[in-house]
């Protein structure tokens, strides 16, 4: 009888010494901070040399959606058409070529909590280069994908149980959204509450460690600012009064772009039709840039115009349709990224739009208020993590405390909204023969 190999792994233990835990939560920590850190300036860098931008600077005064706007139309266009044949080329390479991928759900819940390393790293390379150049999707999703990657190599190499390597490969995650939006809290709440579900001292501190760690890293880099600039706003019981009465409304919104993205991402080839699908899919979105510069990038430009005050009501119904439309359209061609900010913007506009009509009969809250709120609800839906959405905003835009009110009412009515949205309208199909259910399971 053969004896096997020893091989260099070491053997997973079922429970790893605290300096072992402990230095690979160290480790998670300063790896996300770099690994999101680069990603981010790689992110500005590219933009700049696209459009033409603060070349000189990296990090500079000068907002992406200030850049686009100056850029001349027809270079926008270029530029959406060689973010076509990148992401239909690189992503259809990628499916042929490279290992499978998995998801950090899926490892989170696997008992061999591991991402192909190489594998991962160019699909977040492609997610960075692509919203970069102006595709429509987030970029949070590569710094987490990085950081869950790393956790889960580091975890193997020092023999962590099943159980800890799964909350070291969540806790990579927060981390990497920690350090690409410097949000310590927000990072750590997500791991919590969305990828683990429990709020157990095992992995409280390592999801609070990570993310901390990591962000004070990215901020060697970054710097230590926040995302949104927003105006001082007052509290009004108008504001408050359209919390209670719109969060429905924003919940039902919120199901029915969860659903529509779904539907896309899951019909989306990985084929050849995934580089023709996608060069035509950006090509038109270029086209619409050059009337619409708002519209490249991942929402994070008509977001903050929306907090600013800074959109018309017109302006805003218009813009809120076609990133509806060019997000499903960017996944259903094949391009990946994720839907923290796009969610959060469309969530805004919805509530320029909804705030307006209701200033008209009750006036007194601005619609910088309404954005901040109706943006919180429907991100807290959308995504069904209702904890972190409200920390994350909080944390993007420093907003005060007394909107915890009004945001509070319309994040449980937009969960309500979602939930009878959820169980009642696919109920329908078999009454009308509707489809709510969607091509496929999202990926």
């Amino acid at each position: 009888m053969s004896v096997r190999s020893i091989t260099s792994v070491p053997v997973r233990r079922e429970r790893s010494p605290f300096a072992v835990v402990a230095a690979v939560t160290l480790l998670t920590g300063l790896g996300a901070g770099l690994g999101g850190m680069l990603l981010a300036l790689l992110l500005h860098g590219i933009q700049h040399l696209a459009y033409g931008y603060s070349v000189t600077h990296v990090i500079s005064a000068e907002s992406f959606l200030q850049g686009v706007s100056g850029a001349a139309p027809e270079r926008r266009l270029v530029v959406l058409a060689i973010c076509g044949l990148v992401a239909g080329l690189g992503w259809w390479a990628l499916y042929r070529f490279g290992r499978p991928l998995v998801s950090i759900r899926e490892a989170v819940k696997s008992d061999d909590p591991q991402m192909p390393v190489l594998s991962t790293t160019i699909h977040a390379l492609l997610q960075i280069v692509t919203v970069a150049l102006g595709s429509p999707l987030g970029r949070e999703v590569a710094p987490r994908e990085v950081g869950s990657a790393l956790a889960g190599w580091l975890s193997r190499r020092a023999g962590l149980s099943v159980a800890q390597s799964r909350i070291m490969v969540a806790c990579g995650a927060g981390a990497g959204l920690a350090a690409v939006y410097n949000v310590p809290l927000g990072g750590a709440v997500f791991v919590l509450e969305v990828l683990l579900g429990t709020f157990g001292w095992p992995a409280l501190v390592p999801a609070i460690v990570t993310s901390s760690v990591a962000a004070l890293v990215a901020q060697l880099g970054l710097g230590n600012e926040h995302q949104y600039l927003v105006p001082s706003m007052a509290l009004s019981a108008s504001l408050v009064a359209w919390s209670v009465v719109c969060g429905p409304i924003l919940g039902a919104a919120a199901w029915g772009f969860a659903e529509l993205m779904k539907r896309s991402r899951a019909a989306a080839p990985k084929n050849w039709r995934l580089p023709v699908l996608s060069l035509l899919n950006f090509a038109m979105i270029g086209v619409l840039a050059m009337h619409f510069p708002q519209l490249l990038g991942n929402g994070k430009g008509p977001a903050g115009l929306a907090f600013d005050g800074g959109l018309t009501l017109s302006l805003a119904a218009m813009l809120l349709v076609l990133k509806v439309v060019i997000t499903a359209s960017s996944l259903r061609a094949g391009a990946e990224g994720g839907l923290l900010t796009p969610g959060l913007a469309n969530g805004a506009l919805l509530a320029i739009v909804l705030g307006g009509l209701w200033s008209m009969v009750w006036p007194g809250a601005s619609l910088g208020a309404f954005a901040l709120v109706g943006a919180t609800a429907f991100l807290a839906a959308s995504m069904q993590m209702p904890i972190t959405a409200v920390v994350l905003m909080f944390e993007f835009t420093r907003m005060s405390q007394d909107f915890l009110i009004p945001v509070l009412f319309a994040v449980g009515g937009a969960l309500l909204g979602f939930r009878a949205c959820a169980k009642w309208l696919p109920a329908l199909q078999s009454s009308f023969g509707w489809n709510w259910s969607g091509a496929g399971k999202a990926r």
